[in-house]
């Protein structure tokens, strides 16, 4: 696969902000041109001997390969480096356990760690006998201590997808008890390091926790926003993702990524500024398409919104200002620029599904009056006690039958 200068540099630009996430200083990187991979070591001898002066000379303690590496890879590659080697999948799993604040982040991150090393139990035991003697209940006579360890590790996965299953229902329950208010949402999807954070603050007056790196963001925050005519949303902000984002780490978020799946809006954020931000775009699609939203960026409630303008050069800002306005906006996330415009269009968005009505009841009318209080949301009440009328105006769904 041939990849351009500019490709290499993106690509280990966001490898080493992935090691500065997990709390590492990076002493050197290099790109290494392969001919093919090999099974036993990834690399070839040559590329070996010079990873280990590297290491060597720059007294590395551990290796990152961005990439996923087999056990056998890693395994291979840490005897012959004589250091600790770990891959892509590892240094995400890393992070996203040091970002995790909420009961549920953490075993969504457990879940997703356990799946992950249940495969490479051998690189724990190649230095012990791997007989052992087992009694009853304990394991049976000749269980190797990987098969032990490894039903451990079922059970304890079993307990967590059990106590996931648990979240789920509790969210399905605030959803519906959501719909009853009725508050529609709208939730921020996006490419770790787009800014959706700056954004989700920015709009809610919050001081959710933002900052210039991957995966600032992991367990989701809500907030309740006013609109304007009446139409109040929640806005949701939801974990970051990434090119090559593992597997066990979308399939352990699902119910946190379900909050996406339920919104009635989804604002996609876009780091505008980025030169790979179509690829990150893609990247974005492919995991929105795992979790069973085959052909979003086609459907009305899908809203793609280019931040961080004020970094680009007046040309290309006005590039971008020119796209559909009923599907995208181009804002500055913080300096505010364009935010309004986003505001009014998901305004637009979401009155195309409630429209305000004005009714008049006489004052005696208790049970038309109770009627319109359990079919709406009652946005004003004025009585004119001369004439004997209550009028109310509420905000209902189109195409709700009149009282």
């Amino acid at each position: 696969m041939f990849c351009s200068d500019e490709d290499v540099k993106n690509r280990q630009s966001e490898a080493e902000g992935l090691v500065t996430a997990m709390g590492q200083d990076v002493v050197f990187c290099c790109a290494v041109k392969l001919a093919k991979m090999l099974s036993g070591t990834f690399f070839g001898k040559g590329v070996i001997e010079r990873l280990r002066q590297d290491c060597e000379e720059c007294e590395a303690e551990l290796l990152v390969v961005d990439a996923d590496l087999s056990p056998v890879q890693q395994r291979n590659l840490e005897k012959a480096l004589n250091l600790k080697v770990i891959d892509r999948t590892a240094v995400i799993l890393e992070i996203f356990g040091r970002r995790a604040q909420t009961k549920e982040g953490k075993l969504q991150v457990e879940l997703a760690h356990l799946t992950y090393q249940r495969g490479r139990l051998v690189r724990s035991w190649t230095h012990l006998e791997r007989q052992r003697g087992g009694g009853g209940f304990l394991g049976g006579p000749g269980e190797t201590q990987i098969e032990l360890d490894r039903r451990h590790l079922d059970t304890r996965i079993l307990k967590i997808k059990k106590e996931l299953e648990k979240v789920r229902q509790t969210r399905a329950i605030q959803r519906s008890a959501r719909v009853k208010v009725p508050y529609p949402v709208a939730a921020l999807v996006g490419y770790t390091n787009a800014g959706k954070s700056t954004l989700f603050n920015f709009i809610t007056k919050s001081d959710v926790f933002a900052k210039d790196m991957l995966f600032a963001t992991l367990d989701p925050t809500m907030r309740k926003i006013d609109l304007g005519q009446g139409t109040e949303i929640i806005l949701s902000d939801t974990v970051g993702f990434i090119s090559n984002l593992p597997h066990e780490l979308v399939m352990a978020f699902r119910a946190t990524l379900e909050e996406v799946l339920e919104a009635d809006v989804i604002l996609h954020v876009i780091d505008v500024s980025n030169p790979k931000y179509k690829e990150q775009r893609e990247n974005v699609l492919a995991v929105l398409r795992e979790l069973g939203l085959q052909k979003i960026e086609y459907e009305p409630n899908y809203v793609e919104v280019y931040n961080k303008i004020d970094l680009l050069a007046e040309e290309e800002k006005m590039h971008i200002l020119k796209r559909d306005s009923g599907k995208s906006a181009a804002v500055s996330a913080l300096n505010g620029e364009g935010v309004d415009d986003l505001l009014a269009l998901l305004l637009q968005k979401f009155a195309k599904e409630r429209k305000v009505h004005t009714l008049v009841f006489d004052m005696a009318d208790g049970k038309g009056i109770a009627a319109a209080y359990r079919t709406g949301e009652v946005l004003e009440r004025r009585e004119d006690v001369e004439a004997g009328k209550v009028y109310l105006a509420i905000l209902r769904e189109n195409g709700k039958k009149s009282i």
